[in-house]
């Protein structure tokens, strides 16, 4: 039996999950709450609905139904996405191995507004350390964040690196560190460098000597595991063709994370394209 995971439980995953766990396929959803949906009070503008409802209420009710078929839900934080001999999702929690992947954990509707990062993507800032770690062998890197993702990250660096600093930004760290990774909590105002990352400049006008940056503020989001894989991403939205279909075989991706309309309608439809699209790549394997 096919094995599909679905990352995300927002209308497009388990949308996607009702076409796949229908057409025989065991599929598992991993995720970590319900999103922008979870936060929604009132919806009045979706098919089928005299009066408003709310998107609690609505995500519940996409919840039994993808089980009532015989979806599996498991509450994680994915931190992982590559591919071996066939794809591995790493968790917080745990590795999961399927034959397909469904991207479907909408889009961050925060981001780390830190002047240089985006001047400097691909010349020292990197949003993968298991793909970029090899370059940084014995210089010092610095790793965006302050919870279980930005650990995962500095994990990854720490053998290869010759120091790996995480640094908060102000926040508080959510997951416990170990004691070889350095801890800067201070404000950043700006990462700089020139054709390179150089360092970090604080806004208590300290710095940091620093060789690359790693970004892992948050939940590791759509784009950052769309990149990890090699998948094309345009800022934070992933590249996909009209069947909701990455460059890479068996990986798709569907709703908000694919940007343009961000409503549940676009995102249903798109859960159910990448469903089906992914039933017929797998009958032909």
């Amino acid at each position: 039996m096919a094995k599909v995971i679905i990352l995300g439980s927002g209308p497009a995953g388990i949308s996607a999950a009702l076409y796949t766990v229908r057409a025989g396929m065991q599929t598992t959803i991993l995720s970590k709450g319900s999103g922008a949906l979870e936060k929604t009070e009132k919806i009045e503008n979706y098919y089928g609905f005299a009066e408003p409802v709310t998107g609690p209420a609505l995500q519940a009710a996409g919840i039994a139904q993808a089980k009532r078929l015989g979806a599996e839900f498991i509450e994680t934080e994915v931190v992982g996405l590559s591919y071996e001999e066939d794809y591995v999702v790493q968790t917080t929690t745990g590795t999961y191995h399927a034959d397909g992947v469904i991207i479907a954990t909408g889009s961050p509707r925060k981001t780390p507004r830190i002047a240089g990062i985006a001047e400097l993507e691909g010349h020292g800032v990197s949003y993968c350390a298991v793909c970029d770690a090899f370059f940084y062998r014995g210089k010092e890197v610095a790793v965006l964040g302050n919870g279980e993702y930005a650990l995962h990250e500095a994990t990854a660096l720490l053998p290869v690196a010759g120091s790996v600093t995480i640094l908060t930004d102000g926040a508080e760290p959510e997951a416990n560190f170990p004691p070889e990774v350095k801890i800067n909590t201070a404000k950043i105002a700006k990462i700089e460098g020139d054709e390179r990352v150089s360092g970090v400049l604080f806004e208590d006008d300290t710095r940091l000597s620093a060789d690359g940056v790693f970004v892992a503020y948050g939940v590791a989001g759509s784009a950052e595991l769309a990149r990890k894989i090699g998948a094309e991403t345009e800022g934070s939205r992933i590249v996909v063709d009209e069947n909701c279909a990455t460059a890479l075989p068996g990986l798709y991706a569907a709703g908000d994370c694919t940007g343009g309309l961000l409503q549940i309608a676009k995102a249903v439809y798109e859960g159910a394209k990448a469903g089906t699209e992914l039933m017929k790549y797998m009958r032909k394997q």
